[in-house]
């Protein structure tokens, strides 16, 4: 029987991608170096190479500065750690002209490689549409939070699930979307059943649920080609499951580093 020293191996062999991961605030509005060294040295143990990091606000509709205050710490974060950490941009897409101006500067001249965005509206909704149309114009992927609540969630009344991906997809077949966290929370057998067919929807695997089966259902529904490594804040988690679950070593390794997304990370990586 493999030990499970053998079994983390994979970790500490291949490259390693983490798509979901975040830096974040202290109480005074700076960028919280600790947790931030934290994340890192953690990852470091654990085999990660990448840390794709963004800073989003999760309550209310923030203004545009607190979306560029917080790239900036995004940023920050970036040059402490060349190499290691990528940043993805945040906005509020309800600012449509706003938001646009701020992706241009966090890719153009800080060196960032995707958008983040929340739940301050669904992903289907008009209201995103500059956004998702300024990301095809720069060709980078865009990392939605998403969820499958019954009944919905109080706190998170616009959290998109599958559906509202799909609609996204269909109506923008050239940009490239990321559901994110399938172990986030919900049936996330619904929204596997409701991306299958769109295949510019990626997803990571990130989350607490780990439900028995939830990697191989993933891959069974959409392919283990648009499958990627993530852990949003539980590095145990997403590694369990990927260790636990019953692909085969090929396929875990080609979650750990999706093909599809190297060469955003390659443009990151040749602006450090």
């Amino acid at each position: 029987m493999q030990s499970f020293a053998d079994k983390l191996k994979i970790f500490k062999e291949n490259k390693v991608v983490n798509w979901h991961e975040h830096v974040w605030a202290d109480a005074k509005g700076n960028l919280n170096v600790a947790d931030a060294d934290r994340l890192v040295e953690g990852a470091k143990k654990a085999g990660f190479d990448v840390l794709v990091c963004s800073l989003p606000v999760t309550r209310g509709n923030p203004a545009p500065e607190m979306c560029k205050r917080y790239n900036d710490l995004v940023y920050e974060a970036m040059n402490r750690y060349p190499g290691i950490i990528q940043g993805m941009c945040y906005v509020n897409p309800g600012y449509a002209k706003e938001a646009v101006k701020e992706i241009d500067r966090c890719i153009n001249e800080l060196g960032m490689i995707g958008v983040k965005l929340y739940n301050q509206y669904y992903l289907s909704d008009p209201a995103v549409h500059s956004v998702i149309e300024k990301c095809i114009e720069l060709d980078i992927p865009i990392l939605e939070h998403a969820g499958k609540m019954h009944p919905r969630s109080e706190d998170q009344p616009f959290i998109s699930d599958g559906t509202h991906f799909a609609m996204a997809a269909e109506k923008f077949p050239e940009a490239l979307f990321i559901y994110a966290h399938i172990g986030g929370g919900g049936d996330y057998h619904w929204s596997l059943k409701a991306i299958a067919d769109y295949p510019n929807i990626f997803l990571d695997i990130s989350g607490s649920i780990y439900d028995e089966d939830i990697i191989e259902e993933t891959v069974r529904k959409i392919g283990v080609e648009r499958v990627m490594f993530g852990t949003d804040g539980s590095f145990s988690s997403s590694m369990g499951k990927l260790l636990g679950c019953k692909l085969s070593e090929a396929e875990k390794i080609a979650i750990l580093n999706n093909k599809t997304m190297e060469r955003y990370l390659e443009r990151g990586m040749k602006r450090c």
